[in-house]
């Protein structure tokens, strides 16, 4: 497809176009993955420095004055881009529109005849720059060796988003929502508990990624697959897909990536499955918004081992065709482990260390599987070791309360390994299906969260944010003070003197204003 005056519409576009003028047709954004094979020939627009659209080998976007289209000549599922790649920022509010995914890298399964190449091409985003995407067979995928750097400033964040969002861009004339295109993945070399201690050592660890046929999976857990700040990623996401319920798309998937990778100051909005999904590896988080995502808001699995701190999470509603959707699952879905046993002794159970956290749920079902809003789901052996985290339920039934075990969930705190200090509970309902259940050792849910007074348990009608929304009141229903986090000697951390994501002390800092323009945002959305 090139978007120039006209639009030129293939077979998918076509069908949009129709929709949109009244004709009865559906489409859904499925992706297609067929293998990968270099592109030729060149897309048609102008060369040379009167074209800022992104080029490599012999071809090159199309520029219509304003905007860069990118056909399916240029990226594709059958297109892997062998070399560096470089997005710039467009003048006069200038977007580059994909119809295809673009592929970073040569995707390897190497129980077959190729080799990961670890020096693979570097995918740039310059600050400012806008991605708009099509459909679901538009995604951005990293294979493993290459890398994905999209690096904004906080005045010129980086946009990855739905071509509906413009007027000029959108051929169907629906309002841009979830699952308007695939979203992100990123295959990294980090270690997952899905593979063997022999696949490892072996070099043929190769999973399988959720949503479409990509692998990740290897033995360093320090890999470098780039990194992003200031970035913003809407509208993403699909499923469920060929492998049934659960095989989704998520608005960013990292898979396997290792802790030479950060994310910082990324805002997901409207995804139709998880915000933020890990499968193993050690990549760090800071500075992250996750609103109105259909599912989880940040979901961590197989062996994740890395940090994070500030993150503030609200589930909300949207309104899709006049109707009023709830959004979103678990706040956090905690999952440790895919496997265990001893073939996979070198693969730990998922242990991050997190810090600062806001979640705010709702009383809704969500409009993807009718589930309830929590804060937190603790599944498969899950341990990690939580500070400052604030979790807030105004309302609510037996069946949507904050913290919800499963029966292997309980093996992370029966396990010695799940911990909370200086976290707030401020819900109707603390545990889902109340009850205080207990554990092996038959301390009982209540007992252990509270942790010798670490923690405090409150209720939904707590005063525990300021007039703003967004911020701790520390001085209201409040009566534990924060743990700084210097005990953890660790410069990751910053040392804070507040419970939450983020305080009201500062509302000048670059966190402060992040977390309230994303809600703003998504408030008018």
């Amino acid at each position: 497809m090139k978007f120039n005056t006209l639009f030129k519409i293939s077979a998918v576009s076509a069908a949009l176009f129709l929709a949109g003028c009244g004709g009865d047709i559906n489409v859904t954004p499925t992706v297609n993955n067929g293998g990968g094979s270099n592109a030729g020939g060149d897309t048609g627009g102008d060369s040379g420095s009167s074209n800022p659209c992104a080029t490599y080998a012999d071809v090159q976007g199309e520029y219509d004055g304003q905007d860069c289209s990118y056909d399916t000549d240029f990226a594709s599922a059958t297109i892997e881009i062998t070399e560096d790649i470089t997005f710039d920022e467009l003048p006069d509010g200038g977007v580059h529109v994909f119809e295809g995914a673009l592929q970073i890298g040569e995707d390897c399964d190497t129980t077959t005849d190729c080799e990961i190449n670890q020096n693979g091409p570097v995918m740039t985003v310059e600050p400012g720059a806008i991605l708009a995407f099509t459909s679901g067979e538009a995604i951005i995928q990293v294979a493993r060796g290459a890398q994905l750097n999209a690096i904004g400033t906080f005045d010129k964040p980086i946009k990855f988003t739905s071509a509906n969002e413009f007027d000029r861009l959108n051929v169907s004339g629906d309002a841009p929502r979830y699952a308007d295109w695939g979203g992100i993945i990123i295959n990294g070399n980090g270690v997952t508990n899905e593979c063997t201690d022999a696949e490892r050592d072996g070099g043929t660890c190769n999973r399988e990624s959720e949503g479409i046929v990509s692998f990740y999976g290897g033995n360093d857990n320090t890999d470098n697959s780039g990194s992003m700040k200031y970035a913003q990623i809407w509208y993403a996401g699909s499923g469920p897909r060929d492998g049934g319920d659960g095989d989704d798309l998520n608005s960013l998937t990292l898979n396997a990536v290792g802790s030479g990778s950060s994310y910082e100051f990324i805002h997901i909005h409207q995804g139709f499955d998880d915000g933020i999904e890990f499968f193993g590896g050690a990549a760090d988080l800071k500075h992250i918004v996750v609103t109105d995502t259909q599912d989880d808001s940040i979901d961590m699995d197989a062996g994740w081992q890395g940090r994070a701190q500030f993150m503030f999470i609200k589930h909300g509603t949207v309104t899709v065709d006049g109707q009023t959707n709830y959004m979103g699952n678990g706040g956090f879905e905690a999952d440790g482990e895919k496997n265990n046993g001893p073939d996979y002794s070198q693969a730990p159970t998922s242990a991050p260390t997190i810090a600062n956290v806001t979640i705010i749920t709702t009383d809704g079902t969500s409009v993807r599987d009718n589930d309830p809003s929590i804060a937190t789901k603790f599944d498969d052996n899950f341990q990690g070791q939580m500070y400052n985290v604030l979790k807030i339920k105004e309302n609510g039934t037996a069946d949507d309360g904050c913290v919800f075990f499963t029966s292997d969930g309980e093996a992370g705190v029966d396990n010695g390994g799940l911990d909370f200090y200086s976290s707030v509970l401020a819900c109707t309902n603390n545990f889902v299906n109340t009850g205080d259940n207990t554990f092996s050792d038959g301390e009982t849910y209540t007992q252990w969260y509270q942790n010798d007074s670490e923690n405090e348990i409150l209720d939904g009608s707590a005063t525990v944010l300021n007039d703003d929304g967004i911020s701790t009141d520390m001085s209201s229903s409040i009566t534990i003070a924060a743990d700084d986090l210097t005990a953890l000697n660790d410069d990751f951390f910053t040392p804070v003197d507040f419970i939450g994501a983020l305080s009201n002390d500062d509302t000048s800092s670059e966190w402060y204003q992040w977390v309230d323009n994303a809600v703003t945002a998504s408030e008018q959305d």
